[in-house]
């Protein structure tokens, strides 16, 4: 594998170049974790807990240069990327602050002669494959439990952001931790799926595309080994009609619209109470409008460019396909540039959309907001479930009764009432269908990074 090469999504010039992890570096970042592995079991909660703070604090004081690194390799406006360090600060503090509490063991009730626990053990070797959208925030999911649990960590970052690996490694050397408890490498696909296969790694969390899920997986097919895959979302919205009104338009064109539209979680697509929907569209026209294009380093700038090269070609067949089956363009659906620079994609408004346009059932993964109406709950209901994907779902509404109602009965890992695209870390991140298996964050978030282990104590005879 030769140097590999990252261009900047506005400039097109070369935002970072990585030489590829050789076989024999591989061997012994592999020993080093094992090593660390060890170390970090033999210490207690608390000490992890600490090392966790201050690698926190480290990467906090490098949030420009993080963030920098970050707008360079996928084009996100910089404002949001220093927001992201930010946020991935917060989820680190969460998971530390839970840790001692979710990995104590569980004493069971008293029986005569006997004391009887639950320990939990870390696994040993996590490897951890984060996505380039959210560079930070798809890695700290895994990274905070994992340490804290007592696990070393390898974190092979995606190719548009490998910059991102080597912030977490640098930060988790600074803050004492043992050797080889963070590590960053690089490898191409093939080496990848062959390392996932190899007997010293305990565990693999990966966030991505369905495609490369079932690679993943397949390469894990001689071992019994439960990867967790968190695979993205089609994720709808329902507005309701007795929805705050002003403010539901706002964060949902928010929801869409927020880097550019590349989140798991945006809002991918919307069903309106007809009661409602012509003023919802409306509404929501200018602020599709009102987004600016251009260089993501400057603060003016509100939508930033695309980050990989083929997808605004992707987009457009989006817009196409559903423009092909009744829906009207309201506005964009093209890719264009700012003064001659950067691979943009208009932010798009497309409405009366159908149920069986591409947009409707597939990740688009871009600044898509397409619309359509509905008669009532239950036609929303269905509309929203007709997915194979769900990660997350989102009910606008002023009834909590109605909301809780709905959401019982969403295929999705996440129903928000009257908010979107948006990650508490103290409730748990999963999927169902296609967006993935597994849970990271919350105190449930421990599950899969540890193993159980059964204390049964005789006491007398």
């Amino acid at each position: 594998m030769s140097t590999h090469i990252v261009d900047n999504p506005y400039t097109g010039d070369v935002a970072a170049s990585v030489e590829p992890t050789s076989p024999a570096q591989l061997e012994a970042v592999l020993e080093r974790a094992r090593g660390g592995a060890r170390a970090l079991r033999a210490m207690s909660v608390e000490e992890r807990v600490k090392r966790v703070l201050r690698a926190c604090e480290a990467m906090e004081k490098r949030t420009e240069a993080i963030a920098r690194d970050i707008t360079r390799q996928m084009g996100k406006p910089l404002a949001q990327a220093r927001g992201e360090v930010g946020g991935m600060a917060g989820r680190l503090r969460h998971m530390a602050s839970i840790a001692a509490e979710s990995l104590a063991d569980t004493v069971l009730p008293p029986k005569e002669g006997f004391e009887r626990r639950i320990a939990r053990e870390p696994l040993g070797v996590v490897l951890d494959l984060p996505a380039w959208n959210y560079p930070l925030l798809t890695a700290v999911n895994a990274v905070a439990p994992a340490v804290l649990a007592g696990n070393a960590v390898i974190m092979k970052h995606s190719p548009r952001t490998p910059l991102c690996g080597e912030h977490f490694a640098r930060a988790f050397a600074e803050a004492g931790a043992p050797d080889g408890t963070v590590q960053a490498i690089f490898l191409d696909y093939a080496a990848t799926e062959k390392l996932v296969g190899d007997a010293r790694i305990d565990h693999v969390l990966f966030t991505g595309s369905v495609l490369g899920g079932h690679k993943l997986q397949a390469a894990a097919k001689d071992r019994f080994l439960h990867i967790g895959l968190e695979l993205g979302g089609n994720d709808p919205a329902y507005v309701a009609p007795d929805c705050d009104f002003d403010k539901t338009v706002e964060n949902i064109v928010d929801g869409a619209m927020y880097n550019a539209g590349q989140s798991c979680c945006a809002v991918e697509r919307v069903y309106v109470h007809q009661s409602l929907y012509q003023r919802f569209v409306d509404a929501v026209e200018p602020l599709v409008r009102a987004y600016v294009l251009g260089d993501p380093e400057s603060d003016k700038t509100t939508l930033g460019p695309i980050a990989q090269p083929w997808h605004p070609a992707e987009l457009r067949a989006f817009v196409q396909d559903a423009t092909s089956r009744g829906a009207q363009l309201l506005h964009g659906g093209r890719a264009t540039q700012v003064h001659g620079k950067g691979r943009f994609f208009e932010p798009t408004l497309l409405k009366d959309v159908s149920a069986d346009a591409r947009v409707m059932r597939e990740e688009s993964f871009g600044p898509l907001l397409p619309i359509t109406p509905v008669r009532s709950d239950e036609e929303a209901l269905a509309l929203m479930n007709a997915s194979s994907l769900g990660l997350t779902a989102s009910v606008w509404t002023s009834d909590r009764d109605r909301a809780d109602r709905l959401a019982r009965q969403l295929e999705a890992g996440t129903v928000y009432m009257n908010r979107c695209d948006s990650l508490d870390p103290a409730l748990p991140w999963s999927g169902v269908k296609d967006s993935g298996r597994g849970v990271t964050l919350s105190a449930l978030g421990f599950d899969a990074l540890t193993r159980p282990k059964a204390l049964h104590y005789r006491l007398r005879f």
